[in-house]
Formats: C-alpha cells, sequence, structure tokens
C-alpha cells in the first residue's frame, strides 16, 4: 500500500501546517488492530478531509487538533474504533445517525471506511453543518446526508424516529444524557455507540435509569486498546430492547438541564 501525500490532493492546505505530508502510518497502523483496511482511494479521502478541516479551521473553530499525526490519532483512529462495538454486517450495508456530528467525527470516517454504509450526521450549530455539506461534496460521499437541527426535535420525525441500525456520538456529555438524545433514533435491535475518554463502569451504572426509559440496555463497555491511539478511551455499547416512550426525547436543552 503506497502512502498518500497529501500535497498532491489539495493546494490550498497553508504549507506552514504541522503536517507530516508523506505519511498515514498512525493511521494505517492503527487500523489493523480494528481488523480494517483502507485503499489508496480511501487514503486519498482522508488526507483531502484533513486539508479541507485545516482550511475551514483557519476560518472557524472546528477542533482544537489540525496537526496531521495528533489527527490521525485523535480523530480519525478514535472515530473508527467503532467498528469494535457494531456487527460486521452493520458495518458492510447498515444505517447510522451521528448524533452531534460537529467536524464529522465519527460520522465522516464511518462512512469513508465503510462506503457501503448510509446515514445521517446531524449537527444544530450552522457554521460546522455548512462545513459538514462541503465535505460530504468534496469527498463525493454519496448516501450520506447532513440535517441541521436539534436531535431532540429530529428524533420525532418520521424517518428518523427508530429507523437506524446504529447510532454513534463523540458529544461531550454524560452517559444519561447521550442515551436520551440517541436511543430514540436506534431501531429495536439496534445500538448505540457512545465514546468516552475514562472508564465509564461507574457512569454506565449512574445512567440505569435514562437508558432503560429510553427502551436501552447496557450491553458492553469496551476498554480501546489500539496501536497509536492515547490510552483510557472506552465505548458505551447500548443495545434497543423496546420502544422509546413518544414523550422522550424531551425538548431541547432539557435532557442537559434535568438528566434523567
Amino acid at each position: 500500500m503506497r502512502e498518500v501525500d497529501i500535497h498532491e490532493l489539495d493546494d490550498r492546505l497553508d504549507p506552514g501546517e504541522s503536517i507530516n505530508p508523506g505519511s498515514a502510518h498512525i493511521l494505517t497502523s492503527g487500523i489493523a488492530d480494528l481488523g480494517i483496511r483502507l485503499d489508496d482511494r480511501q487514503l486519498t479521502q482522508f488526507a483531502r478531509f484533513h486539508a479541507e478541516l485545516v482550511d475551514w479551521n483557519s476560518r472557524f473553530n472546528l477542533t482544537r487538533i489540525t496537526e496531521w499525526d495528533r489527527a490521525q490519532s485523535n480523530h480519525y483512529l478514535d472515530s473508527l474504533t467503532v467498528a469494535l462495538g457494531v456487527p460486521a454486517s452493520v458495518l458492510e450495508s447498515g444505517r447510522f445517525a451521528d448524533v452531534g456530528s460537529g467536524a464529522g467525527f465519527p460520522g465522516i470516517p464511518m462512512k469513508v471506511a465503510f462506503p457501503g454504509m448510509t446515514g445521517v450526521l446531524i449537527e444544530s450549530v450552522g457554521k460546522k453543518a455548512r462545513f459538514l455539506d462541503h465535505i460530504v461534496d468534496v469527498l463525493g460521499l454519496d448516501g450520506l446526508e447532513v440535517r441541521r437541527a436539534r436531535s431532540e426535535e429530529l428524533a420525532h420525525e418520521s424517518g428518523y424516529r427508530e429507523g437506524f441500525d446504529v447510532v454513534v456520538s463523540r458529544a461531550v456529555g454524560p452517559a444519561q444524557v447521550l442515551a436520551e438524545l440517541t436511543l430514540p433514533f436506534c431501531r429495536i435491535g439496534g445500538l448505540a455507540v457512545l465514546h468516552k475518554s475514562r472508564s465509564a463502569e461507574d457512569e454506565v451504572e449512574a445512567s440505569a435509569t435514562a437508558i432503560e426509559a429510553m427502551g436501552g440496555a447496557t450491553k458492553s463497555v469496551i476498554d480501546v486498546s489500539v496501536t497509536g491511539l492515547d490510552q483510557g478511551k472506552t465505548l458505551v455499547v447500548i443495545e434497543k430492547v423496546s420502544g422509546t416512550p413518544g414523550r422522550y426525547p424531551r425538548r431541547p436543552g432539557m435532557p442537559a438541564k434535568r438528566p434523567l
């Protein structure tokens, strides 16, 4: 597998940026632990994604991490750890929702790595949603939709409510809040996969009431150990075992203000 030079891909990239231009070694080494292989086209998409992220970030605050090596680890590789909690059949052709997508994590890396998936990136902040629209177009990510919306409202819309095989989120917040924002999108039998930055056993235990109220049950808490990724990463995998009552999620802001 040849390495991709990001300078081949986007001449708008500031040459002063601290980027290792000829190497995606952190990403390619780490995904081997996840059982993922990326071809040259997919590596090119990741490099182009990064170039666009750096460019837009010079004008809008999308992320604190723009250096190429750190982004490979903290953005792209970390996003792809969802593969540890999602069945291969879903990664091949399932439908996903990314709640609070921000600059596109984990949804954009998921779509690049698993092109047979379809999905929606949900982001309420206008400048971030515009960036996501741009990236979907630039990378040619067919079957990936961007919705500028509050998840509390979108989860009540037909076609989105209980319409996804897997719902992911790297958004910052306690598990009981994220459970209310993600599980209403899950079909029965589907999964919510939450990225957490530390051991989440106590947090999940404290969230049992909220998870059950949304029709979920904790399936597993996975301590992530992947080459090139900082230690202390955890995935919380919640299975949707019954329907979410119609009153959930509550109106925008309420899940965070008054966690169940």
